[in-house]
């Protein structure tokens, strides 16, 4: 039978790691020491199945796995790690809105506006100090389909398109948290909002405006992101990635 090894290979993978080959992505819930294994389970991968049909999705290996091991090293024994990866890509149905069409004006004959918004990534852990994290990516594209009539009486159509992605991380403090301005501000590129409430929270967020070029820039935006409400607390409450 055609590829039997790699099909055997594949019915021993955990369910999450078959969910990435058939499905692109996953929702789980689950302590730190079972995402510790899927990501060895995912370090095999290629090893055992080399047939592109069913080679994990982009993003699993350069940015998933490293991101949730990083977190993974701040969930206390009894805290939980909830992950949802969407990696089908932002062609996947439901990703992008209706077409509408914009006001022109001559020599424009019609101008038609289309969005596509990709939450790729969602983490909530709980830490080992109490405190709660939260992590969101999104990938968003605005494309603009111009259609114009120069003085010749040609007609062209331009395609435009403006990527961005926007990385949201809060980390809600522990009980009676406190929060203090570090000594130096963060990248220009992160802002920061301090917010009260029964629990004190600490919002940091990245609005780019290009995708990253390659999947170790952008595991380092996230990081990065998410490094910087650690860094608003002292240092004997900050107890996750840094």
């Amino acid at each position: 039978m055609f590829w039997r090894k790699q099909k055997a290979a594949i019915a021993g993978f955990p369910p999450l790691h078959q969910a990435l080959i058939h499905e692109r992505g996953f929702t789980a819930t689950q302590p730190a020491d079972a995402w510790t294994a899927l990501a060895a389970s995912l370090g095999r991968h290629n090893e055992l199945v080399r047939r592109s049909k069913w080679a994990l999705p982009p993003r699993t290996l350069d940015v998933l796995v490293p991101l949730i091991l990083e977190v993974c090293s701040d969930v206390g024994r009894t805290g939980m790690l909830t992950v949802t990866a969407d990696l089908r890509g932002p062609e996947a149905l439901g990703k992008t809105s209706p077409s509408r069409n914009l006001a022109v004006r001559p020599p424009v004959r019609s101008a038609v506006e289309t969005w596509t918004i990709d939450p790729w990534l969602r983490l909530h852990a709980e830490l080992r100090d109490g405190s709660v994290l939260d992590i969101l990516v999104v990938d968003r594209a605005r494309t603009r389909r111009v259609t114009k009539r120069n003085p010749r009486g040609k007609t062209k159509v331009k395609r435009k398109i403006k990527q961005v992605q926007i990385i949201k991380v809060r980390r809600r403090l522990p009980k009676d948290g406190t929060s203090a301005r570090p000594a130096g501000p963060p990248p220009r590129w992160i802002t920061v909002q301090v917010r009260e409430g029964r629990r004190r929270s600490v919002l940091a967020a990245a609005k780019i405006d290009r995708l990253p070029r390659s999947a170790e820039e952008q595991l380092d935006r996230i990081l990065t992101v998410t490094t910087e409400p650690f860094r608003w607390t002292p240092q004997t409450t900050a107890g996750g990635a840094r």
